[in-house]
């Protein structure tokens, strides 16, 4: 029988424990702290540099994807820390992996930026 504590009771409390996990992975994660830096750069760059819509979803897309990224990796590493407290390459794989979809996501980012420098130069 599925444990009660586990369910959330309504709609609202699946909002909260949502913003709980954000917080906890902002509380805890350094590189969170340091992506959430660069967000608010990429925006006073925005606003300073005078973008366009266009090029503003972009780089508001790709700097999500990173910190939504962030979140889904504290999250495998978290599990992973609750089935084991030894090392295990399987282990290692999973929480290698969910690292590498940051990295993939923080890549695309650089590519997005670099797209829109290329349009405004040229």
């Amino acid at each position: 029988m599925e444990d009660e504590r586990l369910k959330n009771k309504n709609y609202l409390e699946s909002w909260k424990n949502g913003f709980r996990g954000i917080w906890y992975t902002i509380r805890t994660q350094l590189n969170a702290k340091i992506q959430l830096v660069i967000a608010v750069i990429v925006i006073i760059c925005a606003i300073y540099f005078k973008l366009n819509i266009t090029e503003c979803m972009f780089l508001s897309f790709a700097t999500m994807l990173i910190i939504i990224t962030e979140v889904m990796n504290t999250a495998v590493e978290e599990a992973v820390n609750l089935c084991t407290t030894k090392f295990h390459p399987v282990a290692k794989i999973a929480k290698d992996v969910a690292a590498g979809a940051v990295v993939l996501s923080a890549l695309n980012a650089v590519i997005i930026v670099l797209f829109i420098i290329v349009s405004r130069i040229m």
